[in-house]
């Protein structure tokens, strides 16, 4: 009987060493599962801290690259508009272009010949040229005329701007390959018109060609969104 029991005793001994073994794993397991989530949630952290650190320096080569397109053309003789906001340069399209044609005039290649040089020595100058995703080429029409046909108007504009810029007889070639990796042409009809001083809409102010620029927060944004839905 003695023996009996003493097995008996032995067996729920045994069980009381696995059972808490068992749950001390179970333990380190939790743990080791709450270690690495902290571990990713800092990592995550880091990762966006250092997003919005880079959003403040694209904020602020913005903010510079404004400055320094206003001060080259705003007084200029070339007779241009700096947008204070965006940095958008705006001229209308009677500099370049006869009533509803897309052919440049002749009197335009020496128009853009000095224009582009000083507007991209500003945009790709050293410290600014990484910051900048896009430069963009833009055409505007007024509303004459169909929605269709004021948009191939406008996008023909816009290509032939780019297409003088990027052919032989334009004669700065050094800017013409850092310009093919971040050019893009696009037309926008009637859509974004403008309006004269009283709001009211103004034909003449909406004919006009934009060189605009792109930088590159909305890739970050974009990642940064990636990152959160991780």
């Amino acid at each position: 009987m003695n023996t009996k029991y003493q097995r008996l005793f032995k067996k729920e001994q045994d069980e009381g060493h696995f059972w808490p073994s068992f749950t001390d794993l179970l333990t380190i397991i939790l743990l080791c599962f709450i270690l690495i989530f902290i571990a990713m949630m800092i990592i995550k952290s880091l990762q966006i801290e250092e997003m919005k650190k880079t959003i403040d320096q694209i904020m602020g080569v913005r903010s510079k690259l404004v400055n320094e397109l206003q001060t080259e053309f705003n007084d200029s003789a070339l007779g241009i508009e700096v947008d204070k906001e965006t940095g958008a340069i705006i001229f209308d399209t009677e500099i370049l272009f006869a009533y509803n044609k897309s052919e440049l005039k002749p009197d335009s290649f020496q128009f853009l010949d000095e224009f582009v040089p000083k507007y991209l020595d500003i945009l790709l100058q050293s410290g600014y040229e990484d910051y900048v995703a896009e430069i963009i080429i833009e055409g505007h029409t007024d509303r004459d005329g169909g929605y269709l046909y004021n948009l191939e108007l406008s996008q023909d504009r816009a290509y032939s701007v780019a297409e003088y810029i990027l052919s032989d007889d334009f004669p700065y070639k050094n800017i013409q390959q850092h310009l093919k990796d971040k050019l893009t042409v696009n037309g926008k009809s009637y859509t974004d018109f403008r309006t004269d001083d009283a709001g009211n809409y103004s034909a003449k102010a909406s004919r006009r060609v934009e060189f605009k620029f792109r930088l590159k927060d909305e890739e970050i944004l974009k990642k940064t969104r990636e990152i959160l839905k991780e």
